[in-house]
């Protein structure tokens, strides 16, 4: 407790001053006021200092009590009136002087936004990890003379591990928490990454089996993504927040792709293969320390952000039995399961063979073809965080979330296959990466549509309904990125893109008759 004392004041009504606090404390003033008598002492024994705008006010109850209150080192108000006494003295008494620290802007950002951002950087580098195998493929092939059926086969492998972990990859997240299994997965692909050019050169079943292997690590990071958010993202901000993730993805296909022909030409295609597998250790160390499962685990979490995220989004109980049975049962989960089948044909297309398109057929180099590769997938990224935000207004304004759903996956499916078929059409070849880049753009509104529908129809399963219906989505990248390479053999690009933009149709009418944005299991 320190001691000080205050100006008593005889016949002024009023003063007005400012005190800085410059410490936290509690302190009480206690000193006798006679109304004969003005006296002045320091207030700097206990860290006051006078400035200008103080309003502190003395009340008489047979003692003077002053009151004052702080706001960011500041009291902002007190008022000192002198006010006539029996007593031949009064105390006056400074209750309380509570100092609000300031925190850095870092530690005041939305602790559920740090988790998006960092499963962002985490699709950002499954992305990159993807994709450099498009580029590297060209001068790999020349190298070890693979024709085109074995570039298809090679891509492909990717999706045999990525196809067995879908559904796995989403138990394990409803179960033990989306944070373990992500940075395992995130740590696995970052390994097979590294190891990928020594099994090319031991031989083309020991990089279809590491290429496998990478699969297997990525196959995880969607559901178990789709889980953490399920559990830190509201309602009202589900459609962006899952938006500016799946725009990491096309940003590390527009970094991987950007840098990936760089690297190539001044240390060979090795390079890629190192450098960026060698990224996902940095990311694993930050989500050690900053990520958790939900927000009822994090003790760092403020009791404003939590309720907000727990008053504001679905129940989060952990699932111990799967009901398999009732799920299957349900229209659309089917509806889910089909479209996203239908939408990854065309999608898996772009990611593993328009730089061999490029190169083939509008006859851009290895740069070039990287370079031009990279306008798709920058608008995508662009054109996903509209759609997000676009969503979630309409949402807002009171449009149903089913038919939310609904209109932005029909932008979806049907922008992309318009722009394919434009394609046999132009003359140029900026016309053709200019249909491309529409194409994927169109297509980013995905996010939005039926991306984001495994929260709305089951919440606690959000993690098994993604892995389920990607599981569809990779069996199309399987089917789809070796059976172009089949088609190339006999036919044109031409007869490609005719078979994605038919699947195109096809989940465009699915979508609208069996989808809904209603929660059907519980």
């Amino acid at each position: 407790m320190y001691h000080c004392y205050l100006m008593s004041l005889r016949s002024i009504p009023s003063i007005y001053t400012k005190l800085k606090v410059s410490r936290r404390c509690q302190c009480y003033i206690s000193r006798s006021l006679n109304s004969s008598h003005i006296e002045q002492r320091a207030l700097n024994t206990f860290g006051l200092s006078k400035r200008k705008n103080l309003h502190i006010e003395l009340v008489k109850v047979k003692k003077t009590r002053v009151y004052y209150k702080s706001e960011e080192y500041d009291i902002t108000e007190a008022k000192v009136d002198s006010l006539p006494t029996n007593e031949g003295a009064s105390e006056a008494v400074l209750v309380e002087g509570n100092a609000k620290e300031v925190s850095p802007w870092w530690e005041e950002f939305p602790k559920r936004w740090i988790i998006v951002l960092l499963c962002f950087t985490a699709f950002l580098l499954c992305n990159m990890d993807r994709v450099n195998m498009s580029i590297a493929i060209l001068p790999m092939s020349q190298e070890f003379n693979w024709n085109s059926a074995t570039v298809g086969l090679i891509q492909s492998s990717f999706f045999w591990g990525y196809l067995l972990t879908q559904i796995v990859g989403g138990i394990w997240a409803d179960k033990i928490g989306g944070k373990l299994v992500l940075g395992f997965g995130v740590i696995w692909w970052s390994i097979a990454t590294v190891l990928t050019p020594i099994a090319a050169r031991l031989g083309l079943p020991f990089l279809l089996i590491m290429r496998a292997f990478m699969g297997i690590g990525e196959g995880v990071a969607m559901p178990a993504m789709n889980n953490i958010l399920s559990k830190w993202i509201p309602v009202s901000e589900r459609s962006r927040s899952l938006a500016l993730v799946y725009s990491g993805m096309y940003l590390g296909s527009v970094t991987g792709l950007a840098f990936s022909p760089i690297l190539i030409q001044k240390f060979g295609w090795s390079s890629v293969f190192y450098s960026f597998g060698s990224l996902g250790s940095i990311w694993f160390a930050l989500w050690l320390r900053k990520a958790y499962s939900s927000p009822r685990e994090d003790p760092e979490l403020s009791a404003e952000e939590k309720e907000l995220i727990l008053g504001g989004s679905v129940s989060r109980e952990p699932v111990s039995v799967i009901p398999w049975k009732l799920i299957l049962s349900k229209a659309p989960v089917w509806a889910l399961i089909i479209s996203h089948f239908c939408h990854n044909w065309g999608t898996f297309i772009l990611l593993t063979w328009m730089p061999t398109y490029y190169n083939q057929v509008l006859k851009f180099n290895l740069t070039e073809s990287g370079l031009f590769c990279v306008l798709p997938w920058l608008t995508m990224a662009v054109f996903a965080n509209i759609g997000g935000w676009i969503a979630d207004t309409l949402v807002s304004k009171g449009f149903s979330i089913t038919a939310v759903r609904k209109i932005m996956q029909s932008i979806g499916f049907l922008g992309p296959a318009f722009f394919l078929t434009q394609l046999s059409h132009v003359k140029t070849p900026a016309m053709a990466v200019l249909c491309m880049a529409c194409s994927q753009g169109s297509d980013a509104f995905s996010q939005s549509g039926l991306y984001s529908n495994h929260q709305d129809i089951g919440p606690r399963y959000a993690g098994v309904l993604l892995g389920l219906s990607n599981t569809a989505g990779v069996l199309a990248g399987v089917f789809g990125t070796a059976a172009t390479g089949y088609i190339l053999q006999k036919g044109s690009w031409d007869d490609v893109f005719k078979v994605a933009v038919a699947l195109y149709i096809i989940g465009t009418l699915v979508w609208n008759i069996f989808s809904t944005g209603e929660k059907v299991l519980d």
